[in-house]
């Protein structure tokens, strides 16, 4: 694979991958302070909504590796 595409893939799985890091930080941040006031419940439903986000990161992180190692050969 060239180089260069191999760079510019990656560097922007890295940048989705951090993009939605930040969200779901302050989706677990929200949850946290719902839980932290006595509502466990909606922390817990609030929480949830991470899940989605951290499959799609780790897509990113799987191709990121991928690429990486197909780049390297």
């Amino acid at each position: 694979m060239d180089p260069t595409t191999v760079e510019a893939a990656i560097k922007v799985y890295l940048t989705e991958m951090r993009s939605r890091l930040e969200k779901a930080t302050s989706i677990a941040r929200a949850a946290e302070a719902c839980a932290l006031s006595g509502n466990v419940e909606k922390g817990i439903e609030i929480v949830l909504n991470i899940e989605q986000i951290t499959y799609e990161v780790n897509t990113f992180l799987n191709a990121a590796s991928m690429i990486h190692r197909l780049g390297s050969s």
